[in-house]
């Protein structure tokens, strides 16, 4: 029942499939294109960022690392975009961003709002979410959820001073604070357009 009540809170529409690895419910060609093409492209997101990122890290600590994403994640992200098929594009969002370029749409927002009372609710996440917005335009969502005790330098109950006034200088209106390992920050979503291709 308490998986029944959650699932209930998505409140999302029909057109919502959950789609899990785990999961043996039969896709149907378009569903499977969709997450194959949001998997690839979100891999060559994630990892693009992921390796400049560990190196700023590595170069000078978090300071080096708040300077990358306040300077080079979003050109990293658009040359990402350069690089995906025609009719596909990728972002980061997040209820709670640092960066308003990583604010989400109204449909965005419902999903992560629903991923977010899933985790409240003690429910496992799912690996990914696949939305149909129209006839030939889906959403694939990855949520990304905090693993790695260095996210929370930035992200978590900063007590470097350092680091805290160079967030508020970057980012005056900053909300990506006071999260825990485990916590939900947001998720890639790309944008599938067949119409395009």
């Amino acid at each position: 029942m308490h998986i029944l009540k959650s699932i209930t809170l998505l409140g999302l529409s029909a057109t919502l499939l959950l789609a899990t690895s785990q999961q043996n419910t039969k896709h149907t060609k378009s569903q499977k294109t969709v997450i194959q093409i949001g998997q690839q492209s979100t891999k060559l997101l994630l990892k693009t960022l992921g390796s400049n990122m560990k190196k700023k890290m590595k170069a000078g600590g978090p300071m080096k690392a708040l300077d990358f994403c306040s300077t080079e994640a979003y050109t990293l992200t658009e040359k990402v975009n350069t690089e995906l098929p025609n009719g596909v594009s990728i972002k980061r969002i997040s209820t709670k961003f640092r960066n308003p370029i990583n604010k989400p749409e109204t449909n965005e927002l419902k999903v992560l709002e629903s991923l977010e009372t899933l985790q409240k609710e003690h429910v496992a996440l799912p690996k990914h979410l696949v939305q149909q917005v129209s006839k030939n335009v889906y959403k694939y969502y990855k949520p990304l959820v905090i693993k790695k005790q260095v996210c929370l330098k930035c992200h978590g109950d900063i007590t470097n001073q350092k680091i805290k006034q160079a967030i508020a200088k970057k980012y005056p209106l900053d909300n990506a604070q006071h999260y825990k390992m485990g916590d939900l920050r947001g998720a890639v979503v790309v944008t599938i357009d067949k119409s395009k291709k």
